[in-house]
């Protein structure tokens, strides 16, 4: 019996955000795109304060310092 595991990393690649959407690449080659407005504060931030996130819970996150705002991986593709 020949038992193939689908190998995931839903860790944080990169983060960018373009006039309608938020865009996640994982680790694993997957990307999630959802639309900026179900974000305010992202979709009333610069594309400064856009660009300024960093990797959180080991890499199952996202935060933006100077917006206070933090999603999951998780949530994103729950959604």
């Amino acid at each position: 019996m020949n038992i193939s595991a689908k190998v995931t990393d839903e860790r944080v690649a990169d983060v960018r955000c373009t006039d309608d959407s938020l865009v996640v690449d994982l680790m694993d080659g997957r990307t999630i795109s959802v639309p900026l407005a179900w974000f305010p504060r992202l979709l009333n931030a610069s594309a400064d304060q856009r660009a300024s996130w960093e990797a959180c819970g080991g890499g199952y996150g996202i935060h933006w310092p100077e917006l206070d705002e933090d999603l999951s991986v998780e949530g994103l593709l729950r959604s």
